[in-house]
Parts: C-alpha cells; sequence; structure tokens
C-alpha cells in the first residue's frame, strides 16, 4: 500500500505528463548529455508520421548524436542546433532559437526550435520544443510577394507616368509650333490680300463677305493670340521694344542704333527672347515667330 505522500508524487506526475501531451508543440527533455529522458505524444506522432530513420521519441538515444550526425543536407544546421543546446546546458545562454524548413515529398513546413533550461532542477534538465510555424513562414513569402508585385506595379505606373509627361511635353510643343505657323500664314499671307480686298469699291453683299471673312479669321487666330498674349506678358518692358523692332523687321545694328544700346545687349535680349517664348534648339526664325503675334 503506498503512502499518501508516494500518491501525491504520483498524482502529480501524472498530472505534469497529461500537460505535456496536450502540448502540440513537439516536445522532449534532455539530461545533460543530451539524453531522451521523456517526450511528449506531439513529438512520438510527428516521428511515426514522417517514419524518421532514428526515432528520437525513445527514450535514451543520445538527442546531440542525432544532430551531430546528421546527414549532409542538414548538417550545417543540425551541427548548430548541437552547439546550442551544449551552451544551454552549460548555462552560457538562457535559450536557444531556431527557425528552420523540414519539407516533406508532400508539403513545404517550417518550424521554429526553442532550448531552455528547466526551472530549479539538479540534476540539470533541457526542454526542447519544436513549433510548427508554416502558416506563419507562408503568410510572409505571400506578404513579400505581394510586396514585390506592388512594387512592380509602383515601378510600371511611374514609366507610364514619365511616358505620359514626354507625350504631353511634346505634344504641348508640337500645338505651340502650329499656332505660330497659323498665326504666321495668316498675317503674311491671308492679311494682305483681305487687306487689298478692303481698299476696293465693294457692292454691299461684297463688303458683307468681307467682313464676315475678317470676323472668321479673327476668331481662328483668337485663341493663339491670347496664347501669345500671355507668354510676352512675361517680358521686360526693354524686351518687348526689342521684339517689337525685331518683328517690323529691324536687324540688331538697327535696334541698337535706335534704342542706343551695344550690340552684345541686343544680341542678350534677342537670346532671352528665345528663351523666354520657348524657341531655344527649335530653329525657328525669331522674326517670323514674333510677326505672328498680336501687337
Amino acid at each position: 500500500m503506498i503512502s499518501d505522500e508516494e500518491q501525491t508524487l504520483s498524482d502529480g506526475y501524472q498530472f505534469a505528463h497529461t500537460i505535456l501531451n496536450s502540448i502540440s508543440a513537439h516536445v522532449a527533455i534532455l539530461d545533460r548529455d543530451g539524453f531522451i529522458l521523456e517526450t511528449n505524444k506531439a513529438w512520438r506522432n510527428f516521428a511515426h508520421q514522417n517514419d524518421l530513420r532514428v526515432r528520437p521519441e525513445q527514450l535514451a538515444i543520445n538527442y546531440l548524436e542525432i544532430c551531430e550526425k546528421s546527414s549532409e543536407d542538414t548538417a550545417g544546421e543540425s551541427r548548430e542546433v548541437a552547439r546550442g543546446i551544449r551552451a544551454v546546458i552549460a548555462g552560457d545562454i538562457d535559450e536557444f532559437i531556431l527557425d528552420y524548413p523540414c519539407h516533406s515529398p508532400h508539403e513545404r513546413r517550417w518550424f521554429s526550435m526553442k532550448v531552455t533550461r528547466a526551472v530549479d532542477t539538479d540534476p540539470v534538465r533541457v526542454v526542447v520544443s519544436h513549433e510548427n510555424i508554416t502558416r506563419l513562414k507562408l503568410a510572409e513569402e505571400e506578404g513579400r510577394l505581394y510586396a514585390q508585385a506592388l512594387q512592380a506595379e509602383k515601378l510600371k505606373l511611374e514609366e507610364a507616368n514619365t511616358a505620359l509627361k514626354v507625350l504631353l511635353k511634346q505634344r504641348e510643343a508640337d500645338q505651340q509650333d502650329l499656332e505660330r505657323k497659323v498665326l504666321a500664314n495668316v498675317r503674311q499671307l491671308i492679311a494682305p490680300v483681305v487687306e487689298q480686298l478692303a481698299a476696293q469699291d465693294l457692292s454691299p453683299f461684297s463688303q458683307e463677305l468681307l467682313a464676315t471673312l475678317q470676323l472668321r479669321l479673327a476668331e481662328l487666330t483668337k485663341p493663339f493670340l491670347q496664347r501669345m498674349t500671355a507668354i510676352a506678358a512675361e517680358l521686360t518692358p526693354q524686351e518687348i521694344e526689342v521684339a517689337s523692332l525685331i518683328r517690323e523687321g529691324k536687324t540688331s545694328q538697327d535696334i541698337a542704333d535706335r534704342m542706343h544700346l551695344s550690340i552684345t545687349t541686343i544680341n542678350f535680349h534677342r537670346r532671352n527672347l528665345r528663351r523666354k517664348l520657348g524657341l531655344n534648339k527649335t530653329g525657328t526664325n525669331l522674326q517670323t515667330f514674333l510677326a505672328g503675334m498680336q501687337d
């Protein structure tokens, strides 16, 4: 017949064993030499389900030797585990943690290993646990892939935006060039003819047609002239005077004499006019461009 003290110890051991078997992590208890003293149900089930060559759920198996004699594929990782366990046993570190892949032919898996010393035990006991973290790793991998996809889309959008800006800039330049050509053609080719017609002794009907033509030409050129006027607003008073004389066909020397300035100053104003009017590197004649601008 067992004593009450022995019964209490037995009940306590049974309770601890029940709790150990209830833990989802694969747990083994090692002694200071690395021998397995106890394993829980999860550890044993994993060993059987994966048909391990040396089943570490068996008691009195040296877990350190299993790690140190592992295959070449996992040699580096297993030896790191062995070093970590020895460091915990020696008291050099409080715990050792390592995440590692453990793929099977049928699925990809990852585990997190944690090694700690059992509290207040003499002799030394070490708890080794392996927790399945596959869901976490797959979620992290999915997150990385999603982030990479977002970055790729961002780069595509940035490239498309850059290309669109280039196209819009070119479109604006083409539009300005068209406006200049239309204005120049109207002023140089059509306006003189209209002026000659206006000077003729026209019938009332012809005069009405001429007035309609002049109105239509004004409507046609109005948007272009408004743009040119807005550009001219950026010019200084002296630049406007120089531009007006250039438009009349005056040479730089003529303008310098008339404004009592040096040729160098006039050429400086010419460069500024080309820059402000967006004519640099276009090959557009400054006098032709100015001839199409509103007075």
